[in-house]
């Protein structure tokens, strides 16, 4: 028997009118759409400078070769991207958003770790990234007549505008500045793999597996950042959509292109310190640098619409995932209000962190990573264990299933306390490198960042000991 909680009031296909409600499920008369719009949806927040940076610190950073770059890229997207197949499935078979679906693993009260998380995560983490780049790009456009500070003020008030209406303009947006992003970017690539000053041949200097690693993890911080709200972009799909070409379409959006953006960053980052990718400057400038005038221009404004793009559906996930832990607000506009709390906390998080961005991305990148590898771990091992079965009596219950929580707890506190490979830049003249270094990364310092990998396999191999039996009794009423 079903206990799930509907949505109220009327909303369609409406999409200047404000979406009511907050996490319930959708109705079947409310649901439409179909499968093959979750491409765009996926590729378009995807075409932003944030991606294309995550390439850069491959080679600017990490110090891999191209070629390495490439490989290193392509795993990380493909390791995100599968996951990302998977859980958009829940969407339509549910109607409900992805953090909602995670009771089933985590009980309601467990679950509130995670969607705290993700609502930091992506509500103002991710808010913050997306909205830096935007306001860059916006003050170059206007030869800075426009400051940074001003620039990322009009960004903000955008995203959250749009954020705050709902799930239909979300999705419009998305698809109608989906032709301009997918042509003025693959205009600038085509720019910067043509350039005369790259060196693709270049060795590198990544002759330890420590910077391969931590580039297919930061390149996985990246995809999987998408992950815990797969499902809330394909919840209005009708029930009788097929779920696994929605969750193709997702999953193929979000790879290609990420996959393509950070391979052509990892080129331009080969031309060396003259591109101007370096840690104090406007990063923006560093690819801009490859095109004539007005096709720079172009890639400016496709930067300030790419990074909209993302965050409309970080701020729009990040609110749902702040209800999921279970604030009450009698408001049928409740989503819509926690929109714009993020909105004005990512705001201030992205002016305090444009002072040096190369280091700041690639540390929440890999921050990302520790937490989502072992809630991943956990979800996907409490569907194996379901093989298939239905979770729609669990999402909306009292009940509690404290192996996901333990589970999840021990992984992230085992992986960090022995393999998480930070570096921090403290400002301090006397000092100005900090270290982060796990135990067996002190004691092997080559092995570099395996902090996901260690909590994805922990979280998973532990909740199938730890909650085999419950998961098999449920199963079988």
């Amino acid at each position: 028997m079903s206990n799930l909680e509907i949505r109220e009031g009327e909303y369609g296909d409406k999409v200047l009118a404000l979406e009511p409600g907050g996490i319930e499920a959708i109705a079947d008369s409310e649901r439409h759409g179909k499968a093959r719009n979750l491409f765009a949806t996926w590729m378009s927040p995807n075409l932003e400078f944030a991606t294309m940076f995550v390439g850069v610190l491959a080679v600017a950073v990490f110090g891999l070769s191209f070629a390495q770059s490439v490989l290193a890229i392509v795993i990380g997207n493909a390791l995100g991207a599968t996951a990302q197949f998977i859980l958009t499935q829940d969407g339509p078979r549910y109607g409900v958003p992805q953090m909602v679906v995670s009771r089933s693993a985590f009980g309601k009260l467990g679950n509130i770790l995670p969607s705290i998380a993700n609502a930091g995560a992506a509500g103002i983490g991710w808010f913050a990234v997306n909205s830096v780049s935007g306001a860059w790009a916006l003050s170059s456009l206007t030869k800075n007549h426009l400051h940074v500070i001003p620039s990322l003020v009009i960004v903000v008030l955008v995203q959250v505008s749009i954020a705050f209406i709902g799930h239909n303009l979300v999705l419009v947006v998305e698809r109608y500045l989906f032709p301009y992003l997918i042509v003025v970017f693959g205009v600038a690539c085509i720019y910067v793999l043509s350039s005369s000053h790259l060196h693709l041949g270049a060795a590198g200097a990544g002759k330890t597996p420590g910077g391969f690693l931590i580039t297919v993890a930061s390149v996985y911080g990246y995809a999987a950042g998408w992950n815990p709200f797969a499902a809330d972009y394909a919840r209005y799909l009708p029930k009788t959509v097929e779920r696994k070409s929605a969750g193709l379409f997702a999953g193929l959006g979000l790879f290609f292109s990420a996959a393509v953006l950070e391979i052509v960053g990892a080129a331009a980052a080969t031309a060396g310190n003259g591109t101007g990718f370096d840690s104090s400057s406007n990063p923006t400038g560093g690819i801009v640098s490859f095109m004539p005038g007005w096709i720079g221009k172009l890639f400016l404004l496709g930067i300030v619409g790419g990074s909209i793009c993302a965050n409309v559906l970080n701020i729009y996930s990040g609110s749902m995932s702040f209800l999921t832990i279970g604030v009450k607000l009698g408001s049928n506009i409740r989503r819509g209000l926690f929109a714009t709390i993020f909105g004005i906390a990512g705001f201030f998080l992205a002016k305090s962190a444009m002072g040096n961005p190369n280091n700041n991305y690639t540390n929440f990148l890999l921050t990302m990573s520790y937490w989502i590898g072992p809630w991943l771990g956990v979800v996907l091992a409490d569907k194996f264990l379901r093989k298939g079965a239905s979770v729609e009596k669990l999402l909306y219950s009292k009940r509690e299933n404290w192996a996901g929580p333990v589970s999840f707890v021990v992984a992230i506190s085992f992986a960090i306390w022995g393999f998480v490979n930070q570096t921090w830049n403290t400002g301090n003249p006397k000092n100005p490198t900090d270290y982060i270094n796990g135990y067996f990364v002190q004691h092997h310092p080559k092995i570099g960042d395996l902090t996901f990998w260690v909590g994805f396999i922990v979280a998973f191999v532990l909740y199938l000991i730890l909650a085999g039996k419950k998961v098999k009794a449920e199963s079988s009423n």
